[in-house]
């Protein structure tokens, strides 16, 4: 019994020992849970972090202005571009018609433009003419009164001596004859002149005509120089070049395709900054102010930090701008913690990493209160 008591003392004291590691390991987890947790918190007080977060930039869509049937593409996907480069080329005969058509009917409304001008020109000649002739006619009508009365005066002394037989029957007869004939002369005279006047009126009115036809030639030619202009322009349209320096999406143009105004075809990136835009929570924002410093950690390039500047809030939160928001007076609400963009730009757009970043790409925020 003795020798057994000996030998199971040793077995009696392990989980002594046992018991005592673990206290340790469990001394240890709980301090370095409390230093995790510490630094946590005091972290917390001072930073506000999110990881949805992107790099943004600007994306210029390439859009024709007409329509056309793609004749050249000079372009490949991921290729770099300066500004007015040529993209692509559309089939441009039909355009070319176009501008030929405006030229012809700007010379025809040219052309019409100098018969007015003749036709104005030829009705204030005869203006001038039958104003002459009103004045002749006056002169004739004066000296035809003038017979007149010497005729009515040589009359009543004729018809005097006829009563004393002074002279003969003929010769009175004569000296009426031409009494009367001096008075259908002013009445024929007098006629003329008005005929005269009516055409001198028909001319000056043929004249107003024609001189408003004048101003109606000039407008239609300035409406054919702006369909000239349009046509010329619409033709320029049928070569498509870069608006600014950038990178080409991919490129989903054939040629021969029918290429519609308005319709994307692909995108160009701009070589321009970058950003970030981070949404946080509605719950974040009581202590994030524009001007404070940013730390960025790229998913691309693990463990390297980039340093930024946060330069603005969105007016509003991303649901709002969503195709279909929500109406929270559906009765069917729930609460969301709902998020808002915030601009986040870097301060060094020179950096290389920076250069290399890409729209899209996911990154981290850490933003110092």
């Amino acid at each position: 019994m003795a020798q057994n008591e000996t030998i199971n003392a040793p077995a009696a004291t392990a989980p002594k020992k046992r018991s005592k590691s673990f206290l340790i390991v469990l001394i240890i987890l709980l301090i370095a849970g409390g230093w995790f947790g510490t630094s946590k918190y005091l972290h917390s007080q001072h930073h506000e972090e999110t990881d949805n977060a992107q790099i943004e930039s600007n994306i210029s869509p390439v859009i024709p202005r007409v329509a056309g049937y793609v004749k050249q593409v000079r372009v490949r996907d991921n290729q770099l571009v300066k500004k007015g480069d040529t993209l692509l080329i559309l089939d441009d005969r039909d355009l070319a018609l176009k501008v030929q058509q405006a030229e012809a009917a700007l010379a025809t409304a040219k052309s019409n433009l100098g018969a007015a001008q003749a036709n104005t020109n030829a009705s204030r000649a005869n203006i001038a003419t039958t104003k002459a002739g009103i004045s002749t006619a006056d002169a004739q009508i004066e000296a035809a009164q003038i017979n007149v009365r010497r005729t009515g005066q040589d009359y009543d002394r004729y018809a005097n001596l006829i009563k004393d037989h002074s002279i003969t029957q003929q010769q009175f007869e004569q000296v009426e004859a031409a009494k009367q004939t001096a008075e259908k002369q002013l009445h024929i005279l007098q006629q003329q002149k008005n005929q005269v006047a009516q055409q001198t009126s028909a001319v000056s009115s043929q004249s107003n005509a024609t001189s408003s036809q004048i101003g109606v030639a000039s407008a239609v030619i300035k409406q054919r120089e702006v369909d000239v202009a349009e046509a010329k322009l619409n033709l320029s349209y049928a070569v498509v070049i870069a608006p600014e320096p950038g990178m080409v999406s991919k490129v989903n143009v054939q040629e021969g395709q029918f290429l519609q105004p308005g319709q994307s075809l692909f995108s160009i990136v701009l070589n321009n900054d970058i950003w970030v835009v981070a949404n946080f929570k509605e719950t974040q924002f009581e202590k994030m102010r524009t001007g404070q410093r940013v730390t960025i950690t790229a998913d691309a390039f693990a463990g390297h930090e980039f340093e930024a500047t946060l330069t603005s809030f969105s007016p509003a939160t991303g649901s709002r701008f969503a195709l279909l928001p929500p109406d929270n007076a559906s009765g069917n609400f729930v609460k969301v913690v709902q998020r808002l963009p915030v601009k986040i730009e870097f301060a060094n757009q020179t950096d290389s990493l920076v250069k290399q970043l890409r729209p899209g790409m996911n990154v981290g925020v850490d933003v110092h209160l």
